[in-house]
C-alpha cells in the first residue's frame, strides 16, 4: 500500500509500562514573516525552548489502542477520540505495518489552548513511546511523517530541546544547547484558540509582515547571551492576541512588576505568558507573588532550555 513502510523493529520484550514527559513548548520569539501564497499558511520564524513543567504520558504496550486522561487540566482536554495522542498513534500505525500499540495514560498538568503546545507535546510523547516500544529511531521517516500529519508543532516536540522552527513548523533547526533560563509561566485561565488570533493579525494570502529580521541565535549560548539575543525580537501574535483576550496584558504587567524580571513575553498565540528572571530564587518569589495576587491563575516557576 502506498505510503506504508516496512517495520524493521524489534519490540522491547517484557516491558510492562513506558513513561515519558511532555514538556511545555515556549516560543521565546515568534516572528510572522507573512502568509504563503501557495497554501495560505503563515510562515513563522521562532526560537523554541522547553520547560521543566510537563504532562506525563505512559504506555502499556498491547494490541489495542486506548487512552485515559487524568490530572488537574484533564477536563478541558476535549473528547478522547479526537485527542492528539490517538491521532499521532493512528498516523504512525497507518504507515508502519504491524506496529505494536497499547494503552496510553495521560496525566494533564498543562493548560489547554494556552500557546504552550500541550497537545502537540503530548502527541510527540506518544510517538516517542511507540518508537521506544517498537525499536524505531526518532528519525525514522514514518515517525517524522506521523508528527507532521498530526500537527504543525508536533515535529519540534519530538526531541524537546531548544532550536529554531521555521515555515509552518516543518523546518526544524539543530539543537542549540542553550543554557537553562530561570522563568515563570503564567496562564490567566482563559483558553485562546489560534485561529481568532491569526484572524486578528489580518494578513491576506501572499502578504508579508513588516518588521526587523529575527536575530541570529548561536549554539551553546549562556543565559546572558540568550537574553541579549532575544531581547530585540518579538512575538508578532502578542498584539492581536490582546484584542482577543485582554487579560494577557494584565498577566504580562504582573510579571514585569516582579523583582528580577529580565524579559516578559507571550508564548505562541496565548494566553500563556512567560518571564525570564535573574535567578531561580527571583523566579520562585515572583511565582509566589503572582499566585497570591491571582489564586485562580496557573502559575509555575520553571527553567527553559
Amino acid at each position: 500500500m502506498a505510503g506504508r513502510v516496512p517495520c524493521p523493529f524489534r519490540p522491547r520484550a517484557f516491558v510492562s509500562v513506558l513513561t515519558t514527559r511532555a514538556p511545555a513548548k515556549i516560543n521565546l520569539t515568534l516572528h510572522v514573516l507573512g502568509r504563503r501564497p501557495g497554501d495560505g499558511y503563515h510562515a513563522l520564524e521562532s526560537l523554541v525552548a522547553f520547560a521543566e513543567v510537563a504532562d506525563t504520558l505512559e504506555l502499556v504496550p498491547g494490541e489495542d489502542l486506548t487512552l485515559e486522561i487524568s490530572g488537574p487540566t484533564a477536563g478541558p482536554a476535549g473528547p478522547l477520540d479526537d485527542n492528539l495522542v490517538l491521532r499521532a498513534a493512528r498516523h504512525l500505525a497507518a504507515a508502519v505495518p504491524g506496529l505494536r500499540l497499547g494503552a496510553f495514560r495521560l496525566h494533564k498538568q498543562l493548560p489547554v489552548a494556552a500557546g504552550i503546545g500541550g497537545g502537540s507535546s503530548d502527541a510527540a510523547a506518544a510517538l516517542r513511546l511507540l518508537a521506544e516500544g517498537n525499536g524505531l529511531s526518532l528519525d525514522h521517516p514514518a515517525l517524522i511523517a506521523a508528527a507532521r500529519a498530526t500537527g504543525a508543532d508536533v515535529p519540534v516536540c519530538l526531541d524537546p530541546r531548544a532550536r529554531m522552527m521555521r515555515g509552518a513548523g516543518e523546518e526544524i533547526g539543530p539543537v542549540l544547547d542553550l543554557a537553562p533560563l530561570p522563568a515563570v509561566l503564567v496562564n490567566p485561565g482563559v483558553p485562546v484558540a489560534t485561529a481568532p488570533v491569526f484572524k486578528a493579525l489580518g494578513l491576506a494570502v501572499g502578504q508579508r509582515l513588516d518588521g526587523a529580521e529575527h536575530p541570529a541565535i548561536g549554539h551553546g549560548l549562556d543565559a546572558e547571551a540568550v537574553l541579549g539575543a532575544i531581547a530585540p525580537a518579538r512575538n508578532d501574535l502578542e498584539a492581536p492576541a490582546l484584542t482577543v483576550a485582554p487579560v494577557i496584558g494584565e498577566a504580562l504587567a504582573r510579571l514585569r512588576a516582579q523583582g528580577g524580571c529580565r524579559l516578559a513575553r507571550m508564548s505562541g498565540s496565548g494566553a500563556t505568558v512567560f518571564a525570564i528572571f535573574s535567578d531561580d530564587v527571583a523566579a520562585q518569589g515572583a511565582a509566589e507573588a503572582v499566585r497570591t495576587a491571582q489564586p485562580g491563575w496557573w502559575v509555575e516557576p520553571t527553567r527553559l532550555a
